[in-house]
């Protein structure tokens, strides 16, 4: 069954959104009355013919044959790939584009980034599924990420969740038998390896800590996993309690002792996978796209001698940031009896194995994650399950772009020394209550 939560509305300003909720007000589709509606009250799920499949740019290259073995099967209903930028602000700034010139662009199923489901939703780029659409037996969390004031408005098409790389040999060496579930056991740790002979210059943890959509992603897996929360359960701002200001306090006293080094304000995701492939970091928080990598890399210094657990917290495993996309489907689409029939067979459970073996994708149907071929090739999907089970998403928010620049700009002031964290937060939270008043 569909997880759902209440979410708050949230108040919009500036042009660009202010354009797209004029069209949501004011048109309700494509002019074409026969193929679309605003919602999904008006549309028409019966109609068939060709579409567009819009996503960011094919890194794997795989998903053309995959659109090939559709198309081949129906060739009256052929899906057409585009594929936008590899960056994501502008890939959403497309589709966004799209809504506002009343779907010129000719989009129809859009790969949505899973924290864009509630600013698309409430802005009328995408439109609400039909309630036929069924999601039992997909993660929870992935669900979550897809449903918007108790609609589902994009279907679970890929999941992501944070994992805690750790140097296998440098455990045994130091005669620790398991990896760290708490930040203090994190700390421990280093220092019995960093005493070791040869190990003194090495970097207890490695994150990603740039001031881009990695920061938030980062900060919010301390703050929850202090107990603290960005937003409350009716959406209320919540980012100065005294558990949310434990994360973010704890955060800062690491880059201030150095078991976060100061080269790490700069690091992406790629700086802190090639630091740790190179045998610099004992830890490293990052995705599940790194565990293939770090093992096949011809410069990797770690294959063989790593392993992931789940995050450290305060008093226990922490709380991962929800990653992955959704498949929603543009207000303007046209022939939505296809769009409904390809999203259905593009994640039906032969889909998206043969997605994460080509890829290593975390799929979205929770019986991928015990599957025996998979678990065989990919033997980080238990833990990866766990992660994501337990993972909290990004704020569902309208003005998600105001929201995550806020974030961004409040903790690298702190991590970066320009800011102490009490001010920084304080300031946080009344820019967040101005963003999400009603």
């Amino acid at each position: 069954m569909t997880r759902t939560r209440s979410v708050r509305k949230i108040a919009l300003v500036g042009a660009s959104v202010a354009s797209v909720l004029a069209i949501a007000a004011c048109g309700s589709g494509n002019s074409n009355s026969s193929s679309s509606g605003a919602s999904s009250g008006g549309a028409n799920w019966t109609q068939t013919g060709p579409i567009t499949y819009v996503q960011g740019k094919d890194t794997s290259g795989k998903v053309q044959s995959w659109l090939d073995i559709w198309n081949k099967a129906h060739p009256d209903q052929k899906v057409t790939l585009i594929e936008l930028s590899d960056q994501a602000d502008q890939q959403r700034a497309s589709m966004i584009q799209n809504a506002q010139n009343k779907g010129a662009s000719g989009y129809d199923v859009l790969s949505v980034d899973v924290v864009w489901t509630a600013e698309f939703a409430a802005n009328g780029v995408i439109q609400p599924l039909p309630t036929d659409m069924k999601t039992d037996g997909y993660l929870p969390a992935a669900v979550d990420s897809a449903t918007y004031f108790n609609k589902l408005y994009a279907f679970p098409s890929t999941s992501d969740g944070a994992l805690l790389y750790y140097r296998t040999d440098l455990l045994k060496a130091a005669n620790i038998s398991s990896p760290p579930t708490t930040w203090d056991q994190l700390k421990s740790d280093c220092t019995k390896i960093k005493a070791m002979p040869g190990n003194s210059k090495m970097i207890c943890y490695g994150g990603q800590f740039q001031k881009y959509e990695g920061l938030t992603c980062n900060i919010a897996e301390w703050i929850n996993s202090a107990g603290g929360q960005f937003l409350t359960p009716d959406g209320k701002p919540d980012v100065n309690s005294t558990a949310a200001m434990k994360g973010v306090d704890t955060l800062a006293s690491w880059f201030k002792d150095g078991t976060i080094d100061q080269k790490e304000l700069t690091w992406t995701e790629e700086p802190s996978r090639t630091a740790f492939e190179s045998g610099q970091l004992i830890f490293l928080r990052n995705w599940p796209y790194v565990y293939t990598l770090a093992q096949t890399d011809a410069t990797s210094k770690v294959k063989g001698k790593f392993a992931v657990a789940p995050i450290p917290g305060l008093t226990g495993p922490g709380v991962s940031t929800l990653g992955g996309h959704n498949m929603g489907v543009s207000t303007y689409a046209k022939n939505l009896g296809t769009v409904k029939a390809f999203i259905e067979w593009w994640n039906n459970e032969e889909q998206q194995k043969a997605h994460t073996i080509a890829t290593s994708n975390a799929p979205t149907l929770t019986s991928l994650y015990t599957d025996p071929q998979l678990t065989k090739q990919f033997p980080y999907l238990t833990t990866l399950y766990d992660s994501i089970k337990n993972a909290k998403p990004r704020p569902k928010a309208v003005r998600y772009g105001d929201v995550t620049s806020a974030i961004q700009d409040a903790t690298y002031s702190v991590i970066s020394g320009s800011a102490d964290a009490t001010t920084a937060f304080n300031s946080l939270q009344n820019t967040l209550t101005t963003l999400t008043q009603s």
